[in-house]
Parts: C-alpha cells; sequence; structure tokens
C-alpha cells in the first residue's frame, strides 16, 4: 500500500489506534472476567495507551479531511465480527500468553507499516510523521516483549510478571 499524504497516514494511524484500544480494553474485560487481576491492570493500561495516541491523532487532525478506511482493516483477530461465535470461542480459550502474543503480533506489523510508509516515501514531512509512528509503536512492541518474556505460558497461570 502507497501513503501519498499526511492526511492518509493520519487515517491508517487512526483505525490502528482504534483497534488497539477496542482489543486492550476487551482483553481486559476478559481477564477481570478471570480473575486474572494482574494482566487486567496490563491490557487496561495498554488499552488507556492505545486510547490516548488515537485521541492525540484525531486532535492533531480536526478539521482536516481524512480519507475513510475500512472499520475491519486492522482487526487484530480476522474478519470476524466480534459478536460470533469463533470470535467469543478464541477469548474464552485465550491464555495470558497467548493474549500477548496477540497483541505483539499487533503491535509489530503496526510498526512495520509505518517503517513501510517510511521507507517508501519521498516527502520529507510524511517520512518524519512514519518515523514519528512506527517509533511510538517500538515502543509498544519493547513493552509487550517484556511482559510476553515475565508470563507463564500455561493457562494455569494467574498473574503476569510486570515492573511496577
Amino acid at each position: 500500500m502507497t501513503i501519498r499524504s499526511a492526511p492518509e497516514l493520519y487515517a491508517h494511524a487512526i483505525a490502528i489506534e482504534r483497534e488497539a484500544a477496542e482489543r486492550y480494553t476487551e482483553l481486559a474485560l476478559r481477564m477481570h472476567d478471570e480473575g486474572r487481576e494482574d494482566l487486567a491492570r496490563v491490557f487496561d493500561m495498554l488499552a488507556l495507551l492505545e486510547g490516548g495516541h488515537r485521541d492525540a491523532l484525531l486532535a492533531r487532525t480536526a478539521g482536516v479531511l481524512l480519507p475513510a478506511i475500512p472499520r475491519g482493516q486492522y482487526r487484530w483477530l480476522g474478519d470476524v465480527a466480534p459478536e460470533t461465535a469463533a470470535h467469543d470461542l478464541v477469548m474464552r480459550l485465550m491464555t495470558p500468553h497467548g493474549a500477548l502474543a496477540i497483541a505483539l503480533q499487533a503491535e509489530q506489523r503496526a510498526q512495520a507499516f509505518f517503517e513501510g510508509v517510511f521507507a517508501t516515501c519521498h516527502d520529507p514531512a510524511l517520512r518524519a510523521l512514519a518515523r514519528e509512528m512506527a517509533a511510538e509503536e517500538q515502543e509498544h512492541v519493547a513493552l509487550i516483549e517484556g511482559m510476553l518474556e515475565r508470563t507463564p505460558q500455561d493457562r494455569l497461570a494467574s498473574t503476569v510478571l510486570f515492573p511496577r
């Protein structure tokens, strides 16, 4: 995909952050339901972080006409609607380690997207914006990688060991 303008890049970034905030919120609720409060707090924090990024991007683009990005383009769990049985099954069977692995893959895809824009565009301002967005995603990748390393892989694990 070729990004040709800042509004187009912002539209994709907003869609990516929106999906991340929604999925982290969903994962937090799931972990709360299962009594995994440490992990629920992690996902709550990530949802706030992503929601903050989305809100900052929306504020930056207030009054700018952004292209429409299909709602499901950046969906983490495929093209399955959230209310389907398949989605519910994935959420019920998800382990803390599995949830973090899905989050890591999504953050890596977002980082790769922005790095791709940086590598393929020639506009210096657009390259700088893409680099900034890729760096933010790299921070998320590093954060989740650290949590993933400290999260047991078995289903019986009830806590995640992460810096306070």
